[in-house]
C-alpha cells in the first residue's frame, strides 16, 4: 500500500498509463431507439435529457405519489403503476415494456438498479438492460461474495467476517475475533442503509437489531445478513468510476472523494481526489479496474474503497454496479456525457475515449464538487422533512454550473422516498476555486416550504478544515462545533421583515400584527413583533419588536427593540418594496450600505416568515399581540413532543409514569426508510403516550405528553 503524501502536494502529469483492453470477438452493434426509464426524479430526467438528445423514444414511469410529478410529465408516454412501492415491481415493469415494444430499459440508480434477477428477466425477455451483465452483477451485489473475488484477484479487503453463520451470538463472537470498533452492514447494502458503526461490546446486540431491521425494509428479504468488519476509526471514501465495454475494454474516469457524509450518506462529492498522491491515485484506478475485469464487468460502475488516513492503506469495500448519483462529478472532469456512454455500451460500441485520453481531460479540466440538495434539518439531527416547495429559485446555470434536479416551485417532496431535492455541481480551474463556486452558487439557492441542508452546506464551504483537503468520514461530527456555531441575527433582518410586510398589507387587512400604536394614530407607523426560528440563533425565541414609521413616499425611520438591550435606530432609510400576494422583494438603503432582500410567507402559516438577505436564509415567526390570542382562546401547546415530519411508529422507548431526563430516547421513527430516534427535550414525567407501534403520523402529530410541572412551589 501506498501512504498519502503532504495535503499541499501539486498534481504532476501522469507518468505512466494503463492497460485498456483485452482481445475479445466484437460484438453486432445495434443503436438503442426506444426506451422505458424505470426511475423517478432527477435520474429520470436526466436520462431522458441524453435520450432525447440522441433521439431514442423515452417511456416513463411513475407511481400515485409521482402522479404530477416532472418525470411523469417529461416524456409523451408515461405509464402509472399505482402504489408508492411500484418502482420495485420488476415483473410488472418487464411485462409492460414487452407489452408496448419498448426495446431498452435503463434502471436509473436506487430501485432494481442493482436487482440482478431484474436485469436477468430483461435479458430473458430480450430486453436491453443498460447496465452491467446479470451475473457481473450478482457476484458484486453480494457483499460477501464480491470480497471473496476480490481476494484472488489481489484487491486488498478490510479484514471482518463475511460468512453464512448468522445467529446474534456467532456475529458477536466474530466481533470480538475482529475486535471493537466494528462496522455492521448488509450483504445487499448501500446509501448507508442498515449500516451501523459499533464501538463497543455492551452495545452490539442492539445494533445489530436495528441495522437488520433498517435493511430488510430497505432491501426486502435478505437485506438482514450482515457483514462484521473491522471499523477504521479515521476512514476516507474514495471511489474510483470504471467503464467497460463488450470488446474487453475497461477504463477509470478518475477518482471522487465522497468522505463528508451523515448517516454514512454522502452529501458532498469531489474530483480529483484533495491530500492523493499520483501514485496511490493511480494505484487505485488500476485495482478498481482490476475489480471489474475479475467479474467480467460491463457498462458504467464505482468500485469503493475506505482509505486509511493514518496509514495511507486502502481497502476494497465494495462495487456499485450501476451509474452513481455523484456521476456528474466525474462527467465534469472528463467532459464527458456518461448516460451517452452507458446506451454506446449497451448497444456494442466501443469505449468513446482511451484511458490516455480521460487522463489528458482530467489535467485540463480543474476540480468539480457536488453537493446534494437534501429535504432535512441539520441543525435537528440531520432528520428528514417533507412538504410542499412554496418557494424556489436556484443559480444560474453555465458550463461551470450545473443543476440535476426533481422538482420545481410548486412541487411536493413526499415522505414515500429519499429526500434530495437536488444536486448542485461546479467546476473550477482548481479545488480552491471549485470550492468558492459552490459557495456562491448555494447563496442563490432559495427553499421554502421544508427544511433543506443549503445553509449546512454553506457553512462546509467555509470550514477550514474542508478547505484544507482534510476530511475524513467523520468530519461533520469531528467540526460539529465549528459547522454548528451559533449565530446572531443582525437588526437590518429584522427591520427588513418589518418593512417587507408593511408594504405588502394595507392598514385596513392587517389583522393582530402591526396594528397602530394606540387608537386613532396615525396609520403611517405600525409595531411588529417577531421571534427567530433559526435553531443556531443564540436568541431563539426571544421576542423582538420592531417600530416602522413612514415619513415620506419610500423613506421610513426604524426602531429595534431587543430584550435586556437598548433601542437600535435607523433613520431615513430609502426603501423600495416590489410586492406580491405571498412574496416581497425590496432594496432599502440603510447607512452607509445597500441590502437586498426578498420575503416569503408560507401560505399554509401565517405566522411564519423566510428572509433571503446577503445569500443567507433566516426564517422568523410573526408574535400575535397577547389581546388577540386572549380573545381567541389560543393557547400554545407545552410539555409535549411531535412528530418532526410524516412517519410510521417503530418502537415507543418509554413507558406512561416513567421519568426522563434531557436527551433520553422516547420514541423511535421510520420516514423515507430512515430511522429516527426522538429525545426527549426536557427533563420530566410521561404522562400519555399518544401512539402505538405501527401508527403513521402526520408532521406535527403529538407523540409524548409529558406531566406539567407544578409552578406554584
Amino acid at each position: 500500500m501506498r501512504s498519502i503524501k503532504p495535503r499541499h502536494l501539486r498534481r504532476r502529469p501522469f507518468t505512466r498509463y494503463l492497460s485498456t483492453s483485452s482481445p475479445i470477438q466484437p460484438p453486432h452493434v445495434t443503436p438503442i431507439t426506444s426506451l422505458l426509464i424505470a426511475n423517478r426524479g432527477e435520474i429520470a430526467l436526466r436520462i431522458n435529457r441524453t435520450a432525447e438528445r440522441l433521439g431514442i423514444k423515452t417511456t416513463t414511469l411513475y407511481t400515485d405519489p409521482d402522479a404530477t410529478s416532472q418525470h411523469a410529465a417529461c416524456s409523451t408516454h408515461s405509464i402509472g403503476l399505482g402504489a408508492a412501492n411500484g418502482y420495485l415491481d420488476g415483473e410488472r415493469i418487464v411485462r409492460l415494456a414487452k407489452q408496448h415494444g419498448i426495446q431498452a430499459l435503463h434502471p436509473g440508480y436506487g430501485f432494481l438498479s442493482e436487482n440482478s434477477a431484474f436485469a436477468r428477466k430483461c435479458e430473458e425477455e430480450g430486453i436491453v438492460f443498460v447496465g452491467p451483465p446479470a451475473q457481473a452483477m450478482a457476484d458484486m451485489g453480494d457483499k460477501a461474495r464480491s470480497k471473496e473475488i476480490m481476494t484472488k484477484a489481489g484487491v486488498p479487503c478490510v479484514p471482518g467476517y463475511h460468512g453464512s453463520e448468522q445467529g446474534e451470538t456467532e456475529l458477536l463472537n466474530y466481533a470480538k475475533e475482529i475486535q471493537f470498533p466494528v462496522l455492521l452492514k448488509s450483504v445487499k447494502g448501500g446509501g448507508g442503509k442498515g449500516m451501523r458503526i459499533v464501538m463497543e461490546e455492551s452495545e452490539f446486540l442492539q445494533q445489530l437489531k436495528s441495522a437488520r431491521a433498517e435493511a430488510r425494509a430497505s432491501f426486502g428479504e435478505g437485506g438482514e445478513v450482515m457483514l462484521v468488519e473491522k471499523y477504521i476509526v479515521r476512514p476516507r471514501h474514495v471511489e474510483v468510476q470504471v467503464f467497460a465495454d463488450k470488446h474487453g475494454n475497461c477504463v477509470a474516469l478518475g477518482e471522487r472523494d465522497c468522505s463528508v457524509q451523515r448517516r454514512h450518506q454522502k452529501i458532498l462529492e469531489e474530483s480529483p481526489a484533495p491530500d492523493l498522491d499520483d501514485v496511490t491515485r493511480l494505484d487505485l484506478w488500476e485495482k478498481a479496474r482490476t475489480a471489474a475485469l475479475a467479474v467480467g464487468y460491463v457498462g458504467a460502475g464505482t468500485v469503493e474503497f475506505i482509505l486509511d488516513k493514518d496509514t495511507g492503506d486502502f481497502y476494497f469495500m465494495e462495487m456499485n454496479t450501476r451509474l452513481q448519483v455523484e456521476h456528474p462529478v466525474s462527467e465534469m472532469v472528463t467532459g464527458t456525457d456518461l448516460v451517452e456512454w452507458q446506451f454506446r455500451v449497451a448497444a456494442g460500441e466501443r469505449l468513446p475515449l482511451t484511458q490516455k485520453d480521460i487522463i489528458r481531460r482530467i489535467e485540463e479540466r480543474g476540480a468539480a464538487i457536488e453537493a446534494r440538495i437534501y429535504a432535512e434539518n441539520p441543525e435537528k439531527g440531520f432528520i428528514p422533512d417533507s412538504g410542499k416547495l412554496v418557494h424556489l429559485k436556484t443559480p444560474k446555470t453555465n458550463e461551470d454550473v450545473r443543476i440535476d434536479a426533481g422538482f420545481v416551485e410548486g412541487d411536493t417532496v413526499t415522505e414515500a422516498y429519499d429526500g434530495m431535492i437536488a444536486k448542485l455541481i461546479v467546476r473550477g480551474r482548481d479545488r480552491e476555486t471549485a470550492i468558492r463556486k459552490m459557495e456562491l452558487a448555494l447563496r442563490d439557492y432559495e427553499v421554502v416550504g421544508l427544511s433543506t441542508n443549503i445553509e449546512f452546506l454553506k457553512r462546509l464551504c467555509r470550514s477550514p478544515a474542508f478547505i484544507e483537503g482534510d476530511v475524513e468520514t467523520g468530519f461533520i461530527e469531528k467540526w460539529k462545533e465549528e459547522l454548528f456555531d451559533p449565530v446572531v441575527i443582525k437588526p437590518e433582518v429584522y427591520v427588513q421583515a418589518a418593512l417587507g410586510i408593511f408594504a405588502s398589507r394595507p392598514t385596513e387587512t392587517v389583522g393582530p400584527h402591526g396594528e397602530s400604536l394606540g387608537f386613532g394614530s396615525s396609520s403611517s407607523e405600525r409595531k411588529f413583533s417577531f421571534k427567530s426560528l433559526d435553531p443556531l440563533d443564540e436568541k431563539e425565541g426571544e421576542v423582538v419588536d420592531v417600530t416602522i414609521t413612514q415619513r415620506g413616499n419610500n423613506l421610513f425611520d426604524a426602531q429595534v427593540i431587543r430584550k435586556g438591550e437598548d433601542a437600535q435606530v435607523f433613520e431615513n432609510l430609502v426603501s423600495s418594496p416590489v410586492s406580491s400576494s405571498e412574496k416581497a422583494s425590496l432594496v432599502t438603503f440603510f447607512p452607509h450600505t445597500r441590502i437586498e432582500t426578498r420575503i416569503i410567507q408560507d401560505p399554509n402559516n401565517d405566522n411564519k416568515i423566510t428572509i433571503f438577505q446577503h445569500g443567507d436564509k433566516r426564517e422568523l415567526s410573526l408574535v400575535s399581540p397577547t389581546w388577540y390570542e386572549k380573545a381567541l382562546g389560543l393557547k400554545e401547546v407545552t410539555a409535549s413532543v411531535a412528530a418532526p415530519m410524516p412517519c410510521k411508529i417503530l418502537k415507543n422507548e418509554v413507558k406512561e409514569g416513567d421519568r426522563v431526563t434531557r436527551g433520553a430516547p422516547l420514541v423511535v421513527i421510520e420516514s423515507m426508510k430512515m430511522e429516527t430516534v426522538i429525545r426527549s427535550p426536557q427533563d420530566g414525567v410521561i404522562k400519555k403516550l399518544a401512539h402505538k407501534e405501527g401508527d403513521k403520523c402526520k408532521a406535527g402529530t403529538v407523540l409524548v405528553v409529558f406531566e406539567e410541572e407544578d409552578a406554584t412551589g
